[in-house]
């Protein structure tokens, strides 16, 4: 017995067959081609970006992303259910393609078969399985989203469409099969490698072989149509996210992380900055929409939603597909809701873990930035005050410029313009140079530099605030005239390197600042501390230290750096318990997002949730890397009611203490 098949069995492989199965394949391409051509005219709308560059580090995040689906497995359970679906799915795709391309081609043309012998078992086995995983794991994601449905996760006709669609074609798929395998095949030796269909087959075998022919013609070409039906719906519903997710990879922003674009404020032909228009946003805003999943996963990390605020950054991302295709000329902002813009933190939490690589963070701050440039308004009084207490005195906290280096009269540190030969310029920050509780810090990490026979020298009155909270709130304005001041005076002095305490002045000075000309290399205290601990020019004795340590978003996610703080905890003997929610996955201070500056109004308070989680670590001790989380922790201590429960430090403190 041969081991094949005959691929158009009951079905024909003549005229009357091929001829109307292909011209209904063409018009279903044709009209998914014409479909999607039309969604990228809505993306045109938006402006020019390029996503081209470096394109095969582009391809491999492509591969990676969408083939190996290496981030949606990142969220066990729904991740590997989808994962072995869309394998199962693209095995049978590829069967399918295998089947047509002899069937059609090779044996029609060149009389050549390769659906042969060993092959074609292996074949038959494959496809069994990849058929029954897929409808196996499209069923836990059916009774995922319809039965236990997780709060927050929507439920739209295209879910219906999408799972109605698949479960038909599959089920289809197997009954065809089944259907011919009770004709041909029961009793053979073919039978037992096609154990599903062998399953279908012995449950329609009683009905006779006429009955199962017309009951398999009938299913075929019923089978063929939904094909053609999926292909057509891929544009018009949720499946595009096979396509559109892929491709948003493709498009990824290479970096560096979270930067932000900035603006050419002396163009005068750009009548409006920000965002309030579709067409004031990139292509790639508009084709995150198309690209996203309604997963939800951004709204079960976003601290804002999670302590109930009116953000959700899934329906933010959303909503501004639905203007685009429906409505583009009405405000964005206005239709996104000015409380939920603004209660970003921009702490990255969704874009790090999105399956799609959505970029939210970029889409808020620019409809800030058409809030505050374009029409003067901030979320509260408190953070206007704060922008004009910096025009006038260079920090938001309304201090004296003068005062900003007072906190190091007795380390025997100079100003640079006393004294420029220095290893490091330490950028003290605003906080750590005026806050009574953050001037430990700064004081902590000179100490522990001299410890290590570290020549460090500081701006002093001529340091400014770096401009980071003010930007993200939207006044690039304010932010580009304290940078190009900072940057002024940095390079007046041929600094080598830059050493900060807050991870927000690093992050804007090592990213944003390049794009102004500032281009010294700049480290977070951590990393440069961890360095001399390496190199053993800090030398450090050991005690006894149970800690829980936070991650700051903007150390961590922004910047990567999760490792140099614990090492440097580890190295005075501290044991650390990790919070739930740590690494990439820690729960934002409140602070980011220029929030510092504003207060908040609505919900609950996020830093009263972030030291909740440090108490159920099991440690009264909470220590972070950021003058702005020791601020938040500080008043969240009291206003979780925590007072004599938990303790909160900076890594430099506890350094400095095992001198």
């Amino acid at each position: 017995m041969e081991l094949t098949r005959e691929i158009y069995w009951n079905v024909g492989h003549g005229v009357a067959t091929l001829l109307p199965m292909y011209l209904l394949t063409l018009a279903a391409i044709g009209l998914t081609v014409y479909l999607s051509v039309q969604r990228i005219k809505v993306y045109r709308q938006g402006q020019s970006l390029e996503r081209s560059n470096e394109l095969p580090r582009r391809v491999v995040a492509m591969i990676k992303s969408g083939v190996l689906q290496s981030r949606v497995l990142r969220v066990r359970g729904p991740g590997v259910a989808h994962g072995l679906f869309f394998w199962s799915f693209c095995l049978l795709f590829l069967g399918t393609c295998l089947i047509v391309v002899q069937a059609d081609f090779t044996d029609l043309l060149f009389d050549v078969r390769f659906l042969t012998g060993h092959f074609y078992l292996v074949f038959s086995l494959v496809l069994d399985i990849a058929g029954l995983t897929a409808i196996v794991m499209l069923s836990g994601l059916f009774i995922r989203r319809y039965v236990v449905r997780p709060a927050g996760l929507e439920i739209r006709r295209d879910d219906a469409i999408m799972h109605g669609l698949l479960f038909a074609i599959l089920i289809s798929g197997f009954i065809i099969e089944g259907t011919r395998m009770a004709v041909t095949e029961l009793g053979t030796p073919l039978a037992s490698w096609s154990p599903v269909g062998l399953l279908v087959a012995k449950a329609f075998s009683g009905l006779g072989e006429p009955v199962l022919r017309i009951l398999h013609l009938t299913i075929w070409w019923f089978h063929l149509l939904l094909t053609m039906a999926f292909l057509v719906a891929i544009p018009l519903t949720k499946l595009r996210h096979m396509v559109t997710t892929s491709l948003n990879a493709l498009f990824v922003d290479l970096g560096p992380t979270g930067k932000l674009a900035t603006i050419d404020l002396e163009n005068e032909e750009v009548e409006s900055f920000g965002a309030d228009k579709v067409a004031d946003l990139t292509w790639k805003d508009l084709f995150d929409s198309d690209a996203c999943t309604l997963c939800k996963r951004c709204q079960d990390r976003c601290p804002a939603y999670n302590t109930d605020k009116p953000l959700s950054p899934m329906t933010l991302v959303n909503r501004i597909g639905e203007i685009a295709f429906k409505t583009p000329e009405i405000s964005l902002i206005e239709a996104c809701d000015k409380d939920a813009i603004w209660s970003c933190t921009t702490c990255r939490a969704c874009e790090e873990i999105c399956p799609a690589t959505v970029e939210h963070v970029s889409k808020i701050v620019d409809m800030r930035r058409n809030l505050v440039l374009m029409e003067g308004e901030f979320p509260g009084e408190e953070v206007m005050t704060a922008m004009e207490q910096t025009e006038v005195n260079g920090n938001p906290l309304g201090m004296g410029y003068a005062a900003r280096g007072d906190w190091s009269e007795d380390l025997g540190i100079k100003t640079l313009a006393e004294d420029a030969e220095v290893d490091i310029l330490y950028f003290v920050g605003c906080y750590a140079s005026f806050d009574k509780r953050n001037i430990n810090i700064a004081k902590a990490f000179v100490q522990l530099c001299q410890a290590a026979g570290v020549r460090v020298g500081i701006l002093g009155k001529e340091e400014k605030c770096c401009g980071e909270p003010m930007r993200k709130m939207g006044n690039e304005y304010l932010y580009q005239t304290l940078a190009m001041e900072n940057i002024e005076r940095i390079k007046d002095y041929n600094v080598a390197e830059i050493v900060t305490s807050c991870p927000h002045c690093f992050n804007t000075l090592n990213k944003d600042y390049r794009d102004l000309g500032l281009d010294i290399p700049v480290s977070h205290y951590t990393s440069y501390l961890d360095r001399l601990l390496q190199s053993q020019r800090l030398k450090l004795k050991t005690g006894a230290l149970v800690c829980t340590y936070h991650d700051s978003c903007y150390l961590g996610r922004h910047n990567g750096i999760y490792d140099a703080p614990r090492r440097l905890i580890k190295a005075v003997g501290g044991q650390i318990l990790e919070m739930e929610k740590s690494r990439s996955e820690a729960f934002c201070c409140s602070a980011g997002g220029g929030r510092i500056l504003a207060e908040e109004k609505l919900g609950s308070r996020i830093n009263h949730r972030r030291v909740e989680m440090a108490a159920e670590s099991g440690s009264d001790t909470l220590i972070s890397n950021c003058p702005f989380c020791l601020t938040m922790f500080e008043d969240g201590v009291k206003g979780a009611g925590l007072e004599g429960r938990i303790i909160s430090k900076d890594i430099a403190e506890v350094l400095v203490e095992q001198l």
